[in-house]
């Protein structure tokens, strides 16, 4: 038994599909950065399995869309991480429900 891109794509579905529900329905504000993680690997593994499995003439432009998605979920993790940080510091929580920074 070979694998090939159907397996792939069942992967990354599964992947995207755990990720979806961890980022609607933890509370946390962490567990839903993870969740968007997931989500975005889940996309960097289907656009390399198209990339490897389907005969194109630009087959290095799936590969820089991975190296673009790469860089933009560090900048998420690190700007979100970092509102989580101030969050906490000024209401003690990070906890998703409870936070209203628009009153006082």
């Amino acid at each position: 038994m070979t694998i090939g891109l159907e397996h792939f794509l069942v992967l990354g579905a599964l992947l995207f599909g755990v990720g979806l529900y961890v980022a609607l329905a933890k509370r946390n504000a962490i567990g839903v950065l993870m969740g968007v993680e997931l989500m975005l690997n889940a996309v960097n593994l289907t656009l390399v399995a198209f990339g490897r499995f389907v005969e194109s003439e630009v087959a290095l432009s799936t590969s820089v869309f991975v190296v673009f998605i790469i860089a933009v979920a560090a900048a998420e993790i690190a700007v979100g991480l970092a509102l989580a940080m101030v969050v906490y510091r000024n209401r003690d929580t990070i906890n998703v429900d409870r936070v209203n920074l628009l009153k006082w």
